[in-house]
């Protein structure tokens, strides 16, 4: 059965001027309020058993009034209700493990007779709240989320040497129970810089939330859904070394970062905005700033709540916080890639080798400040020394196929040993192919198949083609062998013939030497 909608309480004090006034019956009543004849009855029982009397007092409102007429407090006693302290009802519901249940029934021990039953005390709790500020109404237990996001503001910090200017970020913390907040200057927004402030939030609050609320920043979610947001692997991975869990702000809802945005507000006015006239050199001289006042920022005394943000930190979120992990983190990039015919991967512009067999295939890269990790299908199956040379290779010789292992055998030195061996020309034509290459191992086959051209054509042929491929312009070895193939080498290099024009031109009085120019 659907329960019966509450009169207005306009409606409620009209039933009653209508009987003690203009002495209606009950059914008059009804047909004049147009409400049915038995809530009038209803109500006009209540108000012979509240034991008030009509007119009511000037100073009852309608709160009191409806308070009076209600069951539960028409059937006590004793009618002077004492009002719970909603203050401390507020903030002892952030601790955890509290309920409503228990904090009533620990006020009808204190006050027996004179307290409002569990519907009455929810509900006078929950007007309280309403009359609160609009970032209060959402309640957080103690050591449950660290709401994170940047400032809308920057710092510019000035060069020495030049005077130019770059901005700082601001990362903004703000734990939900006690607003105790934690601000820091970075140079970017990018996910090592947001990580590290993550980190350095948790050791400056001494502790780890259970979970943590970021904005959909590219460093946080690397793609954004009100249901299923993917999760940057650099920020889950941090999150599963301290042990805490990821909700980030749904899109659009603003309710979601109430918390970090009042936070970021009070950063900007009572941090930033004193800072304004301050010129910085450098981000240390910036946080040691930026921390000095977040000193004074969390002693300031709330205005509607007791205490302030450090005192209620102490109180509900330093003993919910888990403690930091024993063994340091380490900040790890992730990647997918698929392993090059050459059987490398590309990771921070080096290339690492993994066994050949996996051509093709696409692997994970985890790479952190010294080791580059490897994983095929979540399996790892090899793991390097980070390298730092852009464009370089780390090779391991395992992972070559067996006739490039037989290779990797070879020198410089050595194959320049075999060109002298097998003439002059050849090994002109072997450095210039050693010096084509950025790095000398990617010419190292093209060397051997020109020197294994000997065994074929012989040396003074081999030597033939090669001067006539570098007079020529040729540079790959296929220009030596389209040379020998077509028996060119045995056929002198003839210059182009000059023309009339080209000797009357390269003659002619008006035409400078060199000498001219000096």
């Amino acid at each position: 059965m659907p329960k019966e909608k509450r009169l207005s309480m306009r409606k409620i004090r009209e039933i009653l001027r209508l009987r003690h006034e203009c002495n209606l019956s009950t059914r008059q009543i009804s047909a004049s309020a147009r409400v049915s004849t038995g809530a009038v009855s209803k109500y006009l029982k209540l108000f012979e058993k509240s034991g008030l009397s009509w007119p009511l007092p000037d100073d009852m409102d309608d709160s009191a009034l409806i308070n009076r007429l209600s069951p539960e407090t028409s059937n006590r006693k004793h009618q002077g209700f004492i009002e719970p302290d909603w203050t401390e009802v507020h903030s002892s519901l952030k601790r955890k493990g509290m309920t409503k249940q228990l904090l009533w029934e620990e006020y009808c021990e204190v006050y027996p007779h004179n307290a409002y039953s569990h519907s009455q005390f929810c509900h006078r709790y929950n007007e309280w709240c309403k009359k609160q500020k609009r970032s209060m109404r959402q309640q957080h237990k103690g050591g449950e989320k660290l709401f994170v996001d940047y400032a809308g503001l920057t710092v510019p910090i000035a060069s020495k040497e030049t005077g130019e200017t770059s901005p700082a970020q601001i990362f903004v913390a703000v734990l939900g129970a006690s607003n105790y907040t934690y601000a820091e200057a970075t140079w970017t927004q990018g996910s090592v810089d947001f990580i590290g402030s993550q980190v350095r939030a948790f050791q400056f609050f001494g502790g780890v939330p259970e979970m943590l609320v970021p904005d959909n920043l590219r460093s946080a979610v690397t793609k954004a859904c009100r249901y299923d947001p993917e999760i940057n692997r650099s920020y889950q991975h941090m999150a599963e070394h301290f042990g805490c869990s990821i909700l980030p702000a749904r899109p659009y809802k603003p309710k979601d970062k109430a918390k970090v945005e009042a936070g970021v507000q009070l950063v900007e006015r009572w941090i930033l905005m004193r800072l304004r006239h301050t010129t910085f050199f450098s981000l240390s001289e910036l946080n040691w700033e930026i921390r000095r006042l977040l000193e004074d920022l969390n002693h300031r005394p709330f205005k509607q709540l007791p205490g302030c943000r450090r005192s209620q930190f102490e109180l509900l979120d330093r003993p919910a916080l888990s403690p930091l992990p024993r063994q340091p983190y380490e900040y790890l990039e992730f990647k997918m890639a698929r392993v090059n015919i050459d059987y490398h991967v590309q990771f921070s512009s080096h290339y690492y080798s993994v066994p050949h067999q996996l051509v093709r295939e696409q692997v994970a890269i985890r790479g952190s400040h010294n080791t580059v990790q490897i994983l095929y299908k979540g399996k790892p199956v090899t793991s390097h020394v980070r390298q730092y040379a852009a464009g370089g290779f780390t090779t391991k010789p395992e992972h070559m196929p067996k006739r490039h292992q037989k290779q990797q055998q070879w020198t410089p030195g050595r194959l320049l040993r075999w060109a002298q061996k097998l003439g002059p020309d050849v090994l002109r034509f072997t450095r210039q192919l050693l010096d084509g290459k950025q790095h000398q191992e990617q010419a190292y086959r093209a060397c051997l198949g020109l020197l294994n051209l000997e065994r074929e054509y012989g040396q003074q042929r081999l030597n033939a083609a090669c001067d006539r491929a570098i007079k020529t312009g040729g540079r790959r070895v296929g220009n030596v062998r389209s040379i020998l193939k077509s028996g060119l080498d045995k056929v002198p290099i003839e210059l182009p013939q000059e023309s009339d024009n080209e000797r009357v031109t390269r003659s002619h009085e008006n035409i400078r030497g060199a000498g001219f120019f000096q």
